[in-house]
């Protein structure tokens, strides 16, 4: 995807960007993870969301968050990062729907699997919060 810039966000928009914002317009619930780089989220992850910034994908779309730091943090700063730019594009953060995941590598076995028990619970309640997100944006 390029770097945003106003002048590209037009009716000739690069396929990429047109395929980005098709694949969120189609779904009814998004979830978004992000690992924390440099205190924040990726510079592409950023990107990407401000391709939909005129748009619209997100406004009032269930959107649940999941961020993770090899440190003690758990990427919340990423996701504080995040969440501040969701809301800027009026997203609908889901209420439970945010799981912030510290020391990350000790979670995972040599495959790369989630093995942390508490870990694994909380993203189950993260996915039942962003289905009944959905559920209640459908009434």
């Amino acid at each position: 995807m390029p770097h945003f810039t106003p002048e590209l966000d037009g009716d000739t928009l690069p396929t990429s960007v047109r395929d980005w914002r098709a694949v969120l317009e189609k779904y009814d619930g998004v979830i978004i993870s992000t690992p924390e780089y440099a205190y924040g989220m990726p510079g592409v992850l950023k990107n990407a969301l401000d391709w939909i910034v005129s748009s619209g994908e997100l406004v009032g779309k269930p959107v649940a968050t999941i961020s993770a730091s090899p440190s003690e943090l758990g990427g919340s700063k990423a996701h504080a990062s995040l969440v501040l730019t969701l809301t800027a594009l009026a997203a609908n953060l889901v209420e439970g729907g945010s799981v912030t995941i510290s020391f990350i590598g000790k979670k995972l076995n040599a495959n790369g699997e989630l093995t942390d028990l508490n870990t694994v619970q909380s993203l189950k309640f993260l996915l039942d919060a962003l289905v009944r997100g959905i559920i209640d944006n459908r009434k």
